[in-house]
């Protein structure tokens, strides 16, 4: 039997969906293959093992249950090969087989943590450092997009110092090449956390300044009229794609609240496309997967314009959502791959990249 690490929490806007994503991913790992062993990481970066049971997670009530928590950090000595636990009587080191980082946003879905991890020597589920890196942030993103001939929205990237130095010039930039609406993304922020829709001048200053309360590095979108689409990807060198999901935002456009709290956002898998867009999106989703180096998993995201029907590329996700409400899990097994099994196959590909 495998010892496999699930990580959690994490130091990142997104740390309360972790816990959350953590809860249901641990709930159906197939234990008679995998020994389970949890840490989790506080808002404020503390690294606990947690031995107390998988409903804590959500909320943090974990962190409370201290008589389950032992201090224990990942070893990058390689001959270690895992963790390292300090508990009250001893020094005690686990050899980790794989490793299940289900940490959105920085610090966790960014490229950072897949680097420690490689240095470890320790398989992990998902992208490599570069490739997570490159789609966490999404100038790299569209930059690596336009590249590939991939389909995408007009797009301006932001640095903040530059623009505090003349902002009316970036403003009316944007204006005259984007036109209006303009949507407004911290380049390294998930779960849409800092996004914003522009509907003129005044509000696009206000929305920068929103987004750069999260990112000193933004990408300001053409706003584009169409369908939401998703499409969930899985394996290395050969993956596949599942069938596609659709989303109707109960907001304005699908933003955090929209996402996590709002409930009358819908979602529709399979998506109301008839086959022959369904089958177009699909393999968007496989190129764009192969042409930033994903491996193991991504959502990526479309937009099918309303006007002429292209598919064009909002954005990857390389740590998606794996809570009850979504969409990879439940694309996954509306394909036939039911989210137990979905897990293994993680596992399964993280040792077939990594254990070598």
């Amino acid at each position: 039997m495998k010892n496999a690490l699930v990580l959690f929490g994490g130091v990142s806007s997104e740390h309360d969906v972790s816990t959350v994503s953590a809860s249901y991913v641990l709930d159906n790992i197939p234990t008679e293959k995998y020994n389970v062993i949890k840490i989790g990481i506080t808002k404020d970066g503390r690294w606990f093992k947690y031995d107390g049971e998988i409903s804590n997670l959500p909320e943090d009530k974990w962190v409370k249950d201290t008589d389950n928590l032992t201090k224990a950090v990942i070893s990058p000595d390689r001959n270690d090969h895992g963790i390292i636990v300090f508990g009250k009587d001893k020094v005690e080191t686990i050899r980790i087989d794989v490793c299940f980082p289900v940490l959105h946003g920085k610090n966790g879905e960014d490229g950072t943590i897949q680097g420690f991890l490689q240095v470890a020597g320790i398989p992990f589920v998902g992208c490599d450092m570069i490739s997570s890196a490159c789609c966490m942030d999404k100038v790299m993103t569209n930059t690596l997009a336009d590249a590939a001939g991939i389909a995408q929205a007009k797009w301006i990237g932001l640095n903040e110092y530059n623009y505090r130095k003349n902002p009316q010039m970036y403003i009316d930039k944007a204006a005259d090449y984007l036109g209006f609406p303009i949507f407004v993304k911290p380049a390294n922020a998930g779960s849409s956390v800092g996004v914003s829709k522009a509907k003129d001048k005044d509000a696009l200053v206000k929305a920068i300044d929103i987004a750069f309360a999260e990112d000193n590095k933004l990408v300001l979108e053409e706003g584009i009229t169409g369908m939401e689409v998703e499409c969930a990807v899985l394996g290395n060198e050969e993956p596949i794609a599942s069938i596609c999901g659709e989303i109707e935002p109960a907001n304005d456009f699908y933003d955090y609240e929209a996402k996590y709290v709002n409930p009358a956002s819908l979602l529709h898998i399979p998506a109301r496309l008839d086959d022959a867009k369904m089958n177009e999106v699909r393999e968007a989703a496989k190129n764009a997967y192969i042409a930033l180096g994903c491996t193991g998993l991504a959502r990526v995201d479309f937009f099918v314009r309303e006007s002429d029907g292209k598919v064009m590329l909002n954005e990857p996700n390389t740590i998606p959502g794996f809570t009850s409400i979504s969409m990879y899990p439940k694309m996954f097994a509306a394909s036939g791959v039911p989210y137990s099994e979905l897990i293994d196959r993680l596992f399964t590909y993280a040792l077939e990249k990594w254990d070598k």
